[in-house]
């Protein structure tokens, strides 16, 4: 292969790293009312955080119990998406079901 005079051949030692930021994460949580049901809480927690049935009983009553409960951890594209599919299926529903993101 020609090499190109007008490029300085560059050594390993000249190479920098870029150092590399790791994404923000955010905490996804949601918050007790009085009208969503138990069940359908459930219901949320398997299908958008993908929690098996012990998982989402046990974040459904953390809930319940605390008035707040912790989905998951997720960049924020992806914590802004899932913030969207459960008030989607809430509001498909008719539960006032609120779910909130924020930075770790």
């Amino acid at each position: 292969m020609a090499r190109n005079n007008d490029m300085p051949e560059l050594e390993p030692e000249d190479v920098i790293e870029d150092e590399l930021d790791e994404p923000r994460r955010f905490k996804v949580l949601m918050h007790n009312d009085d009208y969503t049901t138990m069940e359908f809480v459930v219901e949320v927690l398997k299908r958008v955080f993908h929690k098996n049935e012990a998982e989402a009983n046990l974040i459904m009553m953390n809930i319940h119990k605390n008035g707040v409960g912790l989905c998951g951890i997720y960049t924020a594209e992806i914590a802004e998406t899932k913030v969207s599919l459960v008030h989607s299926m809430a509001h498909g529903k008719g539960y006032p079901l609120k779910c909130t993101m924020e930075e770790v």
